[in-house]
């Protein structure tokens, strides 16, 4: 269910293959359908994955007598941490999209309130930005860092 000021409008069920086309309108009901739809795939593999690290960080022992054994144990269950909270974070994104899906919002440029664009959304369904702003953002990040 999605709601634009006073109209709440229903998402349509997609056929299995579809793919946003730049012949339709852009963010029809068709295309937001998708990004929803592949949002929501990211999100739940994601936590399948979270899930997966949960389970192996528990079967794991730390029981060695070998130090470099212990070591590299513990490097791995470090990286598998990192790794964790990335997706985390991640997933914390994917769920602000989905709430701009559900606002009105997603495909558009949070600063410029430009087009984002469809090639742009498929390869980073999370873009808040067109390219454009984003490359000026990393710029600025750059020169800040210096």
């Amino acid at each position: 269910m999605l709601t634009f000021g006073d109209m709440t409008m229903e998402l349509p069920t997609l056929p299995l293959e579809y793919e946003p086309s730049d012949q339709e309108a852009y963010m029809s009901p068709l295309h937001l359908a998708y990004f929803q739809r592949e949002l929501l795939k990211w999100k739940q593999s994601l936590i399948d994955q979270s899930d997966q690290t949960l389970q192996s960080l528990a079967k794991e022992a730390i029981n060695t007598a070998e130090a470099a054994d212990r070591a590299s144990l513990e490097t791995n269950k470090a990286f598998e941490l990192r790794t964790r909270d990335r997706a985390r974070k991640l997933i914390g994104k994917i769920d602000r999209a989905l709430q701009r899906i559900e606002e009105g919002a997603y495909g558009y440029c949070e600063e410029t309130g430009n087009e984002i664009g469809l090639a742009r959304l498929k390869a980073r369904p999370i873009a808040t930005m067109t390219i454009e702003v984003q490359e000026v953002h990393e710029r600025d990040e750059k020169l800040r860092r210096v």
